[in-house]
C-alpha cells in the first residue's frame, strides 16, 4: 500500500526562482532514497506537490518540507492510500506552469502516469492538479503572513475582574480591540453524579454564575454561560428559573448568551427544542458550542436555528496547514452566513489559526493566544519584519 500526500505552499519573498534547478535535483536523490515520488507544480508564486510512496518515506519527506523555510502557508490538501503509484517511478519531476499552456499541462502530467489503469478526472489527486493549473482554488485559499508579522500586547484593563469560584474568560474581536462577550465558567464542575443529579447540579451552577457575574460584569456586557442540553430537556421549568436569576443578578435576558455543547447526546430532542423555544421567547440567545466536535453536526444546526455557533477548537487545532479542516469550516461559515448565525472560534493557541479565520470572515474569538495568562488580554498588533 503506498501513501500520498499532496500540498499546496507559498515561495519566500525572498527567496529567488533560479534556485529551483538545485532544489529539484536535491529532491530528486532524496526521493529516490525514500523510493517516493514527486509531482511537483509551480506558477511563479505557488508550489502544489503530489507526493507518493512508502508511508514512512512520504512523512519523513512531508516532515522536512513543512519545516523549509524557503516557502510557507504550507498546506496539506489531501492525505490518501493507494495500491500502485499514479505516477512515474521514484525521484521528482518539475512542471513550470509559466512555461506550458494551461490546455496541454494537464496531459504532460497524464503522459507520466504509470498506473494499471489510465488517470481520469474522476481522481481526487488529479482534480485538485487540475483545480491549481486553473487557478480556480483562490476562493478557498487563503494567504497567511508568518506568525513573527504580530506582537501581541498584555492589556490589563480589558480583562474581567475574576471572581473567587468561577473564570471569566473573554471573547474578543482583535483587530477591533473589544470584548463582545464575558463567558463564566464555575471552576467545579463534577462529572461522577447520576444524571438527575448531575442536571440539578449544572443548573445551579449556572444559576450561580449568573448571580456572580451580575456582580462582575460591567453593565450592558453580553454574558456567556453554558449549560448541559439535557439539564433543559429534563428539569420542566430550568428556563423559568434561569429567567428568575437573572432578574434577580440585575440583569436583563438580552444580554445572556446560553450556550450548549453539540458534543453532548441529546436523546431527548423534542423537549430541549421546546425549551430553546421558551428561552428565545424569554429574550435569551442560544448558541451551540464545539460545533464540528460532535456528530449533530449540520442537522442540529437546521432543527434548532440557533443565534450563535462556537466552532470547537479541535477542528481549529492547526487549521492554516490542513485543507481538509479549511474546506469544513469554510462551509459552516457559509452556511451560518447565509442564516444571519454569528461564528466564535473557541482554543485559537497560534497566530496562523487567527490569522487564518479572520480571512474566512470570522471576527469573534477565545483562546490562551488572546488570553496567556488570564489576567489580561493580548491585542495583536502589526510589526514589519526586517
Amino acid at each position: 500500500m503506498l501513501t500520498t500526500i499532496i500540498y499546496r505552499s507559498h515561495l519566500s519573498d525572498d527567496v529567488p526562482v533560479n534556485i529551483l534547478p538545485g532544489m529539484i535535483e536535491k529532491a530528486c536523490e532524496l526521493n529516490t532514497r525514500h523510493q517516493v515520488t514527486g509531482i511537483l507544480l509551480f506558477n511563479g508564486t505557488h508550489f502544489f506537490q503530489i507526493l507518493e510512496g512508502p508511508e514512512e518515506g512520504v512523512i519523513d519527506i512531508y516532515t522536512r518540507i513543512c519545516t523549509d523555510k524557503r516557502h510557507h502557508n504550507v498546506v496539506e490538501l489531501m492525505r490518501d492510500y493507494s495500491p500502485s503509484r499514479r505516477f512515474g517511478n521514484a525521484g521528482m519531476e518539475l512542471f513550470d506552469l509559466r512555461e506550458h499552456d494551461r490546455a496541454t499541462v494537464l496531459q504532460a502530467v497524464l503522459d507520466k502516469g504509470t498506473s494499471r489503469y489510465q488517470l481520469t478526472y474522476d481522481d481526487r489527486g488529479l482534480q485538485f492538479l487540475r483545480t491549481f493549473v486553473e487557478a480556480r482554488e483562490k476562493e478557498n485559499y487563503f494567504e497567511v503572513l508568518p506568525y513573527d508579522y504580530w506582537d501581541f500586547i498584555a492589556d490589563e484593563e480589558a480583562a474581567p475582574a475574576s471572581e473567587e469560584g468561577f473564570k471569566f474568560i473573554p471573547v474578543v474581536d482583535p483587530l477591533g480591540r473589544k470584548v463582545t462577550a464575558i463567558e463564566a465558567i464555575p471552576e467545579d464542575q463534577p462529572t461522577s453524579l447520576q444524571d438527575a443529579a448531575r442536571f440539578e447540579h449544572d443548573l445551579a451552577a449556572v444559576k450561580q454564575c449568573l448571580l456572580k457575574a451580575g456582580m462582575a460584569i460591567p453593565d450592558g456586557v453580553t454574558l456567556y454561560v453554558t449549560v448541559l442540553p439535557m439539564t433543559l430537556a429534563t428539569i420542566p421549568d430550568a428556563v423559568d428559573q434561569l429567567v428568575s436569576t437573572i432578574e434577580a443578578a440585575g440583569l436583563v435576558p438580552e444580554q445572556i448568551i446560553l450556550g450548549v455543547s453539540e458534543t453532548q447526546v441529546i436523546s431527548l430532542l423534542d423537549e430541549f427544542a421546546s425549551a430553546v423555544k421558551r428561552l428565545k421567547q424569554a429574550g435569551i440567545s442560544l448558541s451551540i458550542d464545539n460545533f464540528g466536535d460532535g456528530s449533530a453536526g449540520l442537522s442540529l444546526l437546521a432543527y434548532i436555528q440557533p443565534d450563535r455557533v462556537r466552532i470547537g477548537a479541535g477542528i481549529i487545532r492547526d487549521i492554516h496547514r490542513s485543507g481538509p479542516k479549511q474546506a469544513v469550516v469554510q462551509a459552516v461559515i457559509r452556511c451560518c452566513s447565509a442564516l444571519e448565525i454569528n461564528v466564535i472560534a473557541a482554543g485559537i493557541t497560534r497566530p496562523e489559526e487567527w490569522m487564518w479565520l479572520e480571512a474566512a470572515g470570522v471576527i469573534d474569538f477565545q483562546g490562551s493566544l488572546f488570553t496567556p495568562e488570564g489576567a489580561s488580554i493580548a491585542w495583536p498588533e502589526f510589526r514589519e519584519v526586517i
